[in-house]
């Protein structure tokens, strides 16, 4: 999710981590929903079985024409310098391109193998880290937040299932202008977590624990300081060996600050203090953490997608509290730390100068991965929205990824 907000000092920010069913940001006080229903959350009907022959087609060489096109179209309407696409099913083949500049200044070409920042899709490494500690009997999604963590408004009433789910009513951090202009005059600076909830916390809750939804990057750093607590451990740490390498990934790294192994893509924002169009490339995500520092790549993601769709990492009842989502806008609901829209199954991410997609189709197994290299909204859509639901209308036109264009927001 990603929110933008506009003052006279400070010409954008609430920076976009990253993703989400709303269709961008890092969710300034931007809550998708009607109010969450007081029992527990209900699950979007997934789209009955059927065969994969009917879900999804060859992708023979006229379909990859076909969607060319369309990813030409978005990268030239929505001015996006270069784009990756993966698309597969079993039996269906695979489609993998690779469109544009990786680096506007040398005319570089993306190519299959860049690493790329992936903002929100961290949550899903992050909330599925707690999850195993849940399967472990370690922690449990219905303790109070105040029981590991000091001086959370409302922490005594706000479970770790409200904060994976976004239902805390905590302010987002990333909202908060005093941020926004710390980060966008130093953007190499390194935040620790308590320096990200002071932020938050500086500012009146929301609305009660579970009474509606509201993505906030605030819930998913206190998700990352339970996992520390829990095992003694670092969070990078904890993530990358029991999560990247429990599921075979050999290009994900949570890293410790502006870290980026090469080769990868130079990434452009307008998300700066005079709007004026940068390169982002080596500015420090520790200020996304456990809501957005990580870094993948194609090849990861498209296996990423299938397992935390699936929960391979998790005991089947435990993926089942995960994908148990609060319907929000029609077709598509949040989960715990995930999404389900019109049947995809997944997270997107956004921070300045990158966006990402990876989505996961249950029934004809389909995966679909988008990562591109600027985060510039196009006429108030992310652009990794757009390339979705292009893509989608060629080959599920049943199941067509949309989230709505997003106001901006702000003070």
């Amino acid at each position: 999710m990603r929110t933008r907000w506009r003052s006279a000092a400070v010409a954008a920010a609430a920076l976009g981590l990253a993703v989400s069913p709303v269709g961008a940001g890092a969710g300034a006080a931007y809550a998708w929903g009607a109010p969450a229903p007081a029992r527990p959350a209900v699950t979007v009907p997934a789209p009955p079985p059927t065969p994969a022959a009917e879900e999804f087609p060859q992708l023979t060489p006229a379909v990859a024409r076909e969607l060319d096109a369309a990813i030409r179209k978005v990268m030239t309407e929505a001015k996006v310098p270069g784009v990756i696409v993966a698309l597969s099913a079993p039996g269906k083949g695979t489609y993998v391109r690779a469109f544009g500049v990786a680096d506007k200044s040398t005319g570089m070409p993306m190519s299959p193998g860049l690493n790329t920042r992936i903002g929100s899709e961290t949550k899903t490494f992050t909330v599925t880290a707690l999850l195993q500690l849940v399967d472990d009997g370690k922690v449990g999604l219905d303790d109070p937040i105040g029981k590991y963590v000091d001086g959370v408004p409302n922490g005594d009433r706000i479970t770790l299932r409200e904060l994976a789910g976004m239902r805390s009513g905590l302010f987002n951090y990333s909202a908060d202008e005093d941020f926004g202009r710390a980060f966008l005059t130093d953007p190499r600076r390194p935040f620790t977590p308590q320096q990200l909830l002071a932020y938050s916390f500086k500012h009146p809750v929301l609305f009660e624990p579970n009474a509606k939804f509201d993505y906030s990057n605030t819930n998913l750093i206190l998700l990352g300081l339970v996992v520390e607590k829990v095992t003694g451990q670092r969070l990078d740490d904890y993530i990358n060996r029991e999560v990247v390498a429990a599921a075979g990934l050999k290009h994900t790294l949570f890293p410790v600050g502006a870290e980026f192994p090469s080769p990868h893509a130079q990434g452009y924002t307008d998300q700066t203090l005079s709007g004026k169009t940068a390169n982002a490339t080596d500015w420090n995500p520790s200020w996304g953490w456990a809501a957005g520092a990580m870094i993948s790549n194609l090849s990861d993601l498209r296996s990423w997608a299938k397992t935390v769709a699936t929960g391979t990492l998790l005991k089947p009842a435990t993926q089942a509290e995960r994908l148990k989502v609060v319907p929000s806008l029609p077709g598509a609901g949040y989960g715990l730390g995930i999404f389900n829209v019109q049947g995809w199954i997944g997270h997107n991410g956004s921070l300045p100068g990158y966006q990402s997609l990876t989505v996961y189709l249950p029934g004809p197994q389909a995966t679909l991965v988008v990562l591109l290299n600027t985060d510039t909204d196009y006429r108030g859509s992310a652009p990794s929205t757009l390339f979705g639901q292009a893509i989608t209308k060629i080959v599920t036109p049943g199941h067509v990824f949309t989230l709505p264009a997003q106001p901006v927001t702000g003070h």
